[in-house]
């Protein structure tokens, strides 16, 4: 097999350090066509969907790709923003946001960039960029706070399928999830905070994951244990009682069983039973996307209303939020230390950290 190009080099050039923050991705544009590539990238990949290749092929080329693209291009285009994807757009915002926190704290030597698992900019683009930067060692931190196989695992599958063709491969370390990391948690809470203090609190609060196929949890995925950590954890921080708070699944897809309880249904059950004010927050998306803005401020917001509920409220996702610049940060900060001890000045490993530290990184 022969490999890709390497980037021109010179003796003497200094090796770089990247951070790659990866999401899920995004279509093009809110049209039918940008949204049938888009789906088809993604729905094609066996991590996605666990079912016999020829069955699936027939039914994804037969039925979903012929059907479902007009009908989510329209959600898309609901939630559009002016310049583009609001998923695409946040994530391009917490990476220079980043890039510049870092650089304010002594880390300005870091280079930091962002890939989608589907959709552009690509992981192979991005992955060509650092190297190119003459980056040789590259943290990867998938956006995901809780792991599952079909988000983070298929995000380092691209990242492997990237360097299969790669003669000169980089040092890698990858995330695998955060989602029980104490800065995290506080960015969570913090922001429902603030909603609460502009516009008071709900009878009780929704806390919504995206949803898996139940057979996930049944092989083994994690996914299910570390929604019910990142939940129990958030309701903590927020002092809140059992019975003030309930987590719950959304995005089910197919007429398999998901993960429950659903949202939908939680939602439509609550207004019925004659609760007047609902709050949702999404702590498995960590930027506002088609699953919370449309999905649940647009269609949990009905389903809740139309129930009997009164009041509907969605609380944004983290997006640019100063805590979860630094909550990223550190998330980052503590999987490079030491990284570079190698090489340096007898100083520079005290140095670091000492930088990190500032940031808020372990002792």
């Amino acid at each position: 097999m022969p490999f890709l190009a390497e980037p021109a080099y010179s003796h003497g050039t200094p090796a770089r350090t990247a951070i790659l923050l990866v999401n899920l991705g995004t279509p093009d544009a809110p049209t039918r066509g940008a949204v049938r590539r888009y789906l088809k990238e993604f729905l094609s990949d066996p991590r996605v969907v666990e079912i016999p290749r020829p069955l699936w092929w027939l039914i994804l080329n037969g039925v979903i790709l012929n059907f479902r693209p007009a009908k989510s291009a329209a959600k898309y285009a609901q939630i559009w923003d002016k310049d583009g994807s609001p998923l695409k757009l946040h994530t391009e915002r917490q990476t220079k946001l980043l890039r510049g926190y870092l650089g304010e704290h002594g880390q300005a030597a870091l280079v930091v960039d962002y890939a989608m698992r589907y959709g552009n900019p690509s992981i192979a683009s991005a992955l060509a960029r650092l190297k190119d930067a003459h980056c040789e060692r590259i943290l990867v931190l998938p956006l995901y706070p809780q792991y599952a196989a079909s988000t983070t695992a298929t995000a380092f599958d691209a990242i492997a399928d990237f360097f299969r063709q790669t003669r000169n491969i980089p040092e890698l370390r990858l995330i695998k999830h955060f989602h029980d990391h104490p800065a995290y948690i506080a960015a969570l809470a913090g922001g429902v905070r603030k909603h609460w203090a502009q516009h008071g609190k709900p009878d009780r609060l929704l806390m919504s994951f995206h949803g898996l196929p139940r057979y996930t949890l049944d092989r083994g995925d994690p996914y299910h244990c570390e929604c019910q950590m990142t939940a129990r954890l958030l309701a903590g921080a927020l002092a809140l009682a059992p019975d003030q708070y309930q987590l719950s699944f959304q995005s089910r897809f197919g007429r398999a069983e998901w993960l429950q309880p659903y949202t939908a249904a939680t939602l439509a059950q609550w207004g019925s039973q004659g609760l007047r004010r609902v709050d949702v927050v999404c702590p498995g998306f960590v930027a506002d996307c088609l699953e919370t803005l449309e999905e649940i401020g647009i269609e949990g917001k009905a389903e809740f209303l139309n129930a009997g509920g009164k009041e509907f409220h969605a609380v944004a996702c983290l997006n640019e939020s100063d805590a979860w610049i630094q909550a990223l940060a550190q998330i980052a900060l503590e999987q490079l230390q030491g990284w570079d001890r190698a090489g340096a000045s007898p100083d520079e490993p005290e140095r670091s950290r000492r930088r990190a530290l500032a940031l808020g990184a372990p002792r």
